[in-house]
């Protein structure tokens, strides 16, 4: 059961890693999201987040990223391993539910092509 959980060390959090992923990741564009994915030397897969003000208020925002944190930590054995992968909120993205967020993110792992 822990293999659900979302560790710390899972998360992107200083703004120099963002800064590194953007520079250098690879960059897939979805319906609602910006997906980059960045190959790292760590062994584990790790989450980061970008929701905009364009997105709409708080609220809308923080549920945006419930939902990817929930779709990160329920499917991470369906992710490219060894990578970091950066989801950036398109506007609009805040009428999303989740099952049409998992769907979406879903299609687009299992498109995603395998380096």
């Amino acid at each position: 059961m822990g293999n659900f959980r979302l560790r710390k060390r899972e998360r992107v959090t200083k703004k120099t890693e963002f800064q590194i992923i953007f520079k250098n990741g690879a960059r897939y564009i979805t319906r609602n999201f910006i997906v980059i994915i960045y190959q790292n030397n760590q062994g584990l897969q790790r989450l980061g987040v970008s929701v905009s003000k364009k997105v709409g208020g708080a609220v809308k925002r923080n549920r945006v990223k419930r939902l990817l944190r929930e779709f990160f930590r329920l499917n991470k054995g369906q992710l490219p391993e060894a990578s970091d992968i950066l989801f950036i909120a398109k506007p609009g993205s805040s009428q999303i539910n989740y099952s049409t967020l998992s769907e979406e993110m879903l299609g687009f792992f299992q498109r995603l092509p395998v380096d």
